[in-house]
């Protein structure tokens, strides 16, 4: 196997370009799993630990984004997303938390999670419930494109990447309302998801986002469960006075989360409990998140 170690981000490219085999490899925490296990052999490894803008992230706005936007490093590391951005990446920032030990969230990144495209990675469902506007820059030898959240997982375990391009930030809106993320292990740590949920109020805009993680072919949205709420939330004037939302509300969205999942039964659940944990965690994200909205409308009043 070919050890490729560029310093700079342009001899990336131009590596990545002349073997679009060699996989990437920053943090680790995914990739070494593979390798230990036998499970992915590679032709070479494109190590990517010197390209250190890939560590760095800023805020800014950028055109066909609307509001500030946090543009994320592919290789920052979670506890810094956890300890630098639980403001604007709220919900995000609460997934990376939950991410293996305190070891791993010092390794791990997005832009890993987005690479190896897992269904059971923690930062999809928090990156589809940002909303549509989240990004991942892709870049090659050919040029930069933006690649839109909804449209990156296309199998179990797979991206839209061409062979020789690399992940090498993601654009990820600056959080607007109150967000959420919760998930299911075998055990509180250490873990991968049995099911995984991630939820947003976009005030501003009057919609509401969602991810399902972990219990379908690829992270996905519960579209149908978007708009009911968002209607719902409309029609009832409930943005403007923060009333209550009432439990038939809430039992309907959870039960809209669940029917847009298509889980299987595996060694860590069955199809049927994950559809139930998925509605059970949609309810609870949508009563956090909600009454997190209506305390600062209180305070703000």
């Amino acid at each position: 196997m070919e050890f490729l170690r560029p310093a700079t981000w342009d001899e990336a490219l131009a590596a990545k370009a002349g073997n679009p085999s060699a996989l990437p490899i920053s943090g680790g925490t995914d990739v070494m799993v593979e390798l230990n296990f036998d499970r992915h052999r590679p032709t070479a490894l494109l190590d990517l630990n010197r390209i250190t803008e890939l560590t760095d992230w800023e805020s800014g706005t950028y055109e066909g984004q609307e509001g500030e936007v946090i543009r994320l490093g592919a290789a920052v590391p979670y506890a810094r997303i956890t300890s630098e951005l639980s403001g604007p990446l709220q919900g995000l920032s609460i997934a990376g938390n939950t991410v293996g030990s305190p070891q791993i969230r010092n390794r791990g990144s997005v832009g890993g999670n987005l690479g190896g495209a897992s269904p059971a990675g923690d930062a999809h469902p928090a990156l589809l419930a940002a909303g549509k506007d989240v990004f991942v820059e892709a870049a090659s030898v050919r040029g930069t494109r933006l690649i839109a959240i909804d449209d990156f997982y296309v199998g179990v375990k797979r991206n839209s990447l061409e062979p020789d391009e690399l992940i090498r930030a993601i654009r990820i809106p600056v959080a607007d309302g109150p967000q959420q993320f919760s998930k299911i292990g075998t055990r509180n740590a250490m873990v991968i998801a049995v099911c995984a949920f991630g939820f947003a109020l976009h005030p501003k805009n009057g919609t509401v986002g969602t991810g399902i993680g972990s219990a379908a072919p690829t992270p996905r949205r519960a579209t149908e469960a978007e708009q009911f709420l968002a209607d719902e939330l409309a029609d009832r004037n409930l943005w403007a006075t923060g009333g209550l939302i009432g439990p038939a509300a809430i039992q309907r969205f959870g039960e809209l989360v669940s029917a847009a999942a298509s889980p299987i039964d595996d060694v860590r659940g069955s199809a049927a409990y994950r559809r139930h944990a998925l509605a059970v965690m949609a309810r609870r994200t949508l009563t956090w998140t909600w009454t997190e909205y209506t305390q600062s409308l209180r305070s703000a009043a």
